[in-house]
């Protein structure tokens, strides 16, 4: 098969890594790309928002199937473009993929489907934000109603934290101006990502993880992106699965379905696990980063066919098989992230050793080929990954191999994986 992926960040280099692992795989693109998958792949620059260019590309060079990476491709329309040229492609049209590019649209769907979430209500004005917040009380949770990287999410412990994120969507301070946020329950219990692979009938498991949002260790500080991620967080039993999937997946499908949106490609719930159950937090459309970076080291099955078959609608009878490790990566961000970057283009050295060790591997996030040096191009940059028989022994194998590279421009947490390693110390 030939085949075309979408995507630049460290998700695709893990996705673009699993996949030239398939007997099936002829040729596999990725557009952009970064330096990292040229190493196992064609990068091939072309605009993904250039949509015609995307197709004439696949047409030309006869792709079999378009796996899109990001969500901001999927909000605009790509799979629907793609699919209007008859191009085989993963991932959901621009009116599905609004479980993610609006927050408001997918509370909603839940609430009439009765799919359990926390309190919320929408505003598209400060002042009536902030008289609800006044008279509800912290923590509460603030959320800008759009895609904003990981960044436009604010759990405010106060009532001075949560007002001044108010203002921080309305005003402009995530980068583009909010024209409705959403305010919502403050859930106790712990968060967890939980993905499924879906046909727009049927959805099947595709692996569960934990991210660690916080930038800084103890999970304190500003959300980001996600500073590290491990799986299989040892909280998601096979019962927590079985009813995730009967409580929240499924009937979401079934809600897609109904308003005539049938979802295609990957489904991601951000959920709290409460003391009453899953709840969902929210949608996305895609997988998470740096979430895919570890299922795709723990996943057995060759994921070329698994894909097909979801973008053919044929997924009955499809079962993902996982190994026994735990994998456990840990993301190396530019000084400053997640705001203004202190010395981007800092280049950075050691990572052909630090990929040497057993078990190990480093996916390019936001990096850059310059006079044949590898530079930082971007606030997450790189993704030290590693498996291992329990996460203490993920960790150090991932932390050990982050000594051997050399950037001091940079900076990582250094507890990713604590909860995990606490539980497993009561064992």
């Amino acid at each position: 098969m030939n085949v075309v992926l979408i995507g630049s960040g460290g998700r695709e280099h893990a996705l673009a890594w699993k996949m030239s692992t398939s007997p099936f795989l002829r040729k596999l693109y990725c557009i952009p790309g970064n330096p990292g998958i040229a190493e196992i792949a064609e990068n091939i620059s072309l605009n993904i928002c250039d949509h015609t260019a995307v197709i004439s590309f696949c047409q030309k060079h006869r792709i079999d199937l378009v796996m899109i990476g990001p969500e901001r491709p999927l909000v605009d329309g790509l799979a629907d473009s793609l699919r209007q040229a008859h191009i085989l492609v993963v991932g959901p049209d621009s009116a599905a993929a609004r479980l993610e590019s609006s927050k408001g649209f997918s509370k909603d769907l839940c609430n009439r489907f009765t799919i359990p979430i926390g309190a919320y209500s929408r505003f598209s004005n400060a002042a009536a934000a902030k008289s609800y917040i006044r008279a509800y009380g912290a923590p509460i949770v603030v959320k800008a109603d759009g895609l904003a990287a990981g960044k436009g999410v604010f759990v405010a412990t106060t009532l001075k934290e949560a007002l001044t994120a108010v203002d921080a969507c309305f005003e402009g301070a995530l980068g583009y101006t909010a024209t409705e946020i959403v305010v919502e329950e403050f859930l106790q219990g712990e968060e967890i990502s939980f993905f499924c692979l879906c046909d727009g009938k049927i959805a099947i498991p595709l692996g569960v993880a934990r991210d660690h949002k916080r930038v800084g260790d103890g999970d304190t500080g500003p959300n980001t992106g996600g500073m590290g991620a491990y799986s299989s967080p040892s909280i998601i039993t096979l019962d927590m699965t079985t009813r995730i999937m009967r409580e929240l997946i499924e009937p979401t499908l079934q809600a897609m379905i109904e308003i005539g949106s049938p979802f295609h490609g990957i489904l991601f719930a951000g959920l709290m696990i409460t003391d009453s159950g899953p709840k969902l937090i929210e949608y996305n459309v895609r997988f998470g980063d740096p979430e895919c970076q570890v299922l795709m080291m723990r996943l057995k099955n060759d994921i070329v066919p698994l894909l097909v078959a979801a973008a053919e609608g044929n997924l009955a009878g499809c079962k993902p098989e996982w190994s026994d490790d735990v994998s456990l990566t840990v993301v190396l961000a530019a000084k400053g992230y997640p705001g203004k970057l202190l010395f981007p283009g800092s280049v950075i050295d050691g990572i052909i050793e630090a990929a040497a060790a057993p078990h190990v591997r480093v996916f390019h996030a936001g990096t850059a080929l310059k006079y044949g040096k590898i530079i930082a191009a971007g606030g997450r940059v790189l993704n030290v990954t590693a498996c291992g028989k329990t996460v203490l022994e993920a960790q150090s194998k991932a932390y050990n191999a982050i000594e051997k590279i050399h950037y001091p421009s940079g900076f990582w947490r250094s507890d990713i994986g604590w909860m995990e390693i606490e539980r497993e110390k009561k064992i």
